[in-house]
């Protein structure tokens, strides 16, 4: 029941975030401050949800693996793993997104002294490694403890990518969108579509996180099953 009323409010927060972006949300600056078409700046809309989105995916790989830590129970270790895979995923979307918006903005599609483009591309890195890691070791437990370690180690590329234009601000022509001092956004529908699309987003996060956790699960099974058999 709990599933399937997830998956049926995440396809109707996803259709109606589009419908937002495409027939009610203005373009989110004035048209004559574009550098490219003034409509391809929705991409914003886009943009932010989706990077929201993958701090946030990061930040439960964090907390998941210091939980393994602590209770070494392996469904610490299936949520992180899982979170993760889907938090590249969204990281990727973040850097493919970006580098459209940049172009519209600022006539190219990497600025590459930008420090929170390069942040951004670090932060996917750093997880990517992390699933390279756990492909690479065999033994399970060994694999768990060792992915809970990078998982925490790796967080900060979090804050660091998100405070970056504050903390560099000389190094960098992405505007603040988010917290103080942010970014010249305003207007009822705009803010409102950017917070429905967070919204949408962050339910497909939990969506495509249950389904990969139940497909770890049956893998395991699998494993298990396969290992009873040959002894």
């Amino acid at each position: 029941m709990f599933r399937k009323t997830l998956f049926s409010l995440t396809a109707l927060a996803i259709v109606v975030s589009i419908y937002l972006i495409f027939f009610v949300a203005p373009i989110p600056i004035d048209p004559m401050d574009a550098g490219g078409d003034p409509i391809n700046f929705k991409i914003f809309y886009f943009h932010v949800p989706i990077a929201i989105t993958a701090y946030l995916a990061f930040t439960f790989v964090f907390v998941s693996s210091i939980m393994y830590l602590r209770t070494k129970k392996e469904i610490w270790d299936t949520r992180a793993v899982s979170t993760s895979e889907i938090g590249v995923i969204f990281a990727v979307l973040t850097l493919i997104t970006g580098s459209l918006w940049a172009r519209s903005a600022w006539g190219e599609y990497w600025v590459t002294w930008d420090v929170r483009l390069n942040t951004s591309l670090i932060l996917f890195l750093i997880y990517l490694s992390y699933l390279m890691v756990r492909k690479s070791i065999d033994e399970p437990e060994k694999r768990a403890r060792l992915s809970a370690v990078f998982g925490i180690v790796g967080f900060i590329g979090v804050p660091l990518s998100f405070l970056s234009i504050r903390l560099w601000n000389r190094a960098t022509v992405h505007p603040v969108v988010v917290g103080p001092g942010g970014g010249g956004i305003s207007g009822v529908t705009v803010i409102g579509t950017v917070l429905i699309n967070i919204i949408a987003f962050i339910l497909l996060l939990v969506s495509l996180v249950i389904l990969r956790m139940e497909n770890e699960k049956l893998a395991g099974e699998i494993v298990s099953i396969k290992r009873m058999k040959n002894l």
